[in-house]
């Protein structure tokens, strides 16, 4: 789930450049005490910050629908077969001339 946060929930560094994370960014994270916290720096200065461990890799959900797939490639094999160069060409014409950046942020309305 992502919540939507104020624009711009700040906290303080004390003197020995500790914080405390705001709710808002707690909640949306999911976390807890003890909890921890991953920084990403992108190049361009900006800081991501993320709940540790808490990657693509390991997303529950993905993961869930992976076993999914694996489990059924082994129950009906015969269901595989390669996709015909029609649908590949359709595919290719669906996608022509769009541009992704796959790193940039997405905007509030894509989440």
């Amino acid at each position: 789930m992502v919540a939507t946060l104020d624009p711009c929930p700040e906290s303080t560094l004390t003197d020995r450049y500790q914080t405390t994370v705001p709710e808002p960014v707690r909640k949306a994270l999911g976390l807890n005490k003890r909890d921890k916290i991953c920084y990403t720096i992108q190049p361009n200065g900006k800081v991501w910050i993320s709940r540790a461990g808490q990657t693509e890799e390991n997303d529950p959900v993905l993961g869930k629908f992976l076993n999914f797939l694996a489990q059924d490639i082994e129950q009906n094999p015969q269901q595989i077969r390669a996709m015909s160069s029609d649908l590949a060409s359709h595919v290719q014409s669906l996608v022509s001339g769009v541009d992704l950046d796959l790193d940039a942020p997405l905007l509030d309305e894509d989440e």
